[in-house]
């Protein structure tokens, strides 16, 4: 189980404000996480090469090339809010 503090400074990390219920329930969800984790590290995984998606393929990037874009009204057309010619949205964090 995670200790109390361990839970106190993740909550503080991830700028949560939790009720004890709240808590006690991300604590209990955590816990089954890192055991699932845990239990991961049991597999025998020698001679299991690397994993690799494309092998042989290594940054597939295309280059950054400057396109058209979409003009203005276009863009703003469907916004819910708009002010000033940009969308309106609501702050981030509240004054």
């Amino acid at each position: 189980m995670i200790e109390e503090k361990t839970m106190a400074k993740v909550e503080a990390l991830a700028g949560l404000r939790l009720s004890p219920g709240e808590r006690e329930r991300l604590r209990a969800e955590l816990g089954k996480i890192l055991a699932y984790f845990q239990k991961l590290q049991e597999l025998p995984t020698e001679g299991v090469p690397p994993f690799s998606p494309l092998p042989g393929v290594t940054n597939a990037l295309r280059e950054d090339e400057p396109g058209p874009s979409l003009p203005q009204e276009e863009a703003l057309k469907n916004a819910p809010e708009k002010e000033d010619g940009f969308f309106a949205v609501p702050p981030l964090f509240p004054a």
